[in-house]
């Protein structure tokens, strides 16, 4: 095993024990517990088994690739991990929470505080620069002008940005797009960073620039859990979970990943 797949890498035994434990509110070393995650839905008459007991444990500073094929159930565990949606049955503890038991407006809350969102569609306003784009979250808190301008500067230098600032999403190419939008999620100081197929509008050349930026906030030590449907992307992250069917069908490193499905390189470095 390399290095970068032991970096903050429990043992399987060591998640199999936390997500056990039902009830019991996890150490402070764990961000992410579900425990039996069910989630089904009634379409028209027909209920949908989207998730059929996912038992998940990640610690803080892992970076994690959830991936799956479609219908495997990975947009709906996206969706509970980022206080999207509830579940039916089943426990989820975000950074010592049981956000599983909490109402809507509990869990807008800690959504807005716990979690930085990156979609695959840039969501940027298009008239502001990207230092605006970058404070929006801020003004929603109330943040005063002067710290929403620093902070918004130290998240755009985190993602390699400072120099770009002043500029509008068309002035940007869509990695720089994609960048600022990273900052964005970013800038409230998030316990995960949650990236749903954040590469799904880029070219491969632009892709690898993006995973290099995931695996730099990694590196400085922020969770960051991405969800995607392509192996190669899925590589880039120092563990990969696979969804079939609504349950966990493998939960590895990078390099049983790399083997098992015989990519010819390692993602990031």
């Amino acid at each position: 095993m390399s290095a970068a797949d032991a970096i903050g890498l429990s043992t399987t035994a060591e998640r199999r024990a936390i997500t056990s434990a039902p009830g019991s509110a996890p150490d402070k070393s764990w961000v992410i517990v579900t425990r039996e995650l069910k989630r089904q839905y009634d379409m028209g008459g027909e209920i949908v088994r989207a998730l059929r007991g996912v038992d998940l444990g990640i610690r803080r500073n892992e970076y994690v690739a959830i991936m799956g094929p479609s219908g495997s159930g990975k947009s709906t565990l996206m969706n509970l991990i980022g206080c999207l949606d509830t579940p039916n049955e089943g426990e989820y503890w975000l950074n010592g929470m049981l956000v599983s038991e909490m109402s809507d407006d509990q869990l807008a809350r800690v959504r807005n505080k716990e979690i930085g969102f990156v979609f695959q569609t840039f969501n940027l306003l298009p008239r502001a620069t990207a230092l605006q784009n970058v404070e929006l979250p801020l003004v929603y808190a109330g943040i005063s002008a002067d710290e929403r301008k620093k902070r918004a500067m130290e998240a755009l230098e985190k993602v390699q940005l400072g120099q770009r600032v002043h500029h509008r999403p068309n002035e940007l190419s869509g990695g720089q797009r994609q960048r600022v939008a990273i900052a964005r999620a970013l800038v409230n100081s998030p316990s995960i960073l949650l990236a749903d197929e954040p590469t799904g509008n880029l070219d491969s050349q632009t892709s690898e620039e993006i995973m290099r930026v995931f695996e730099g906030l990694a590196q400085q030590g922020q969770t960051v859990v991405m969800v995607t449907h392509e192996p190669d992307i899925a590589a880039h992250a120092r563990r990969v979970v696979v969804l079939r069917d609504g349950v966990i069908a493998s939960d590895e490193t990078r390099s049983q990943f790399i083997e098992r499905v015989g990519l010819t390189h390692g993602g990031g470095h």
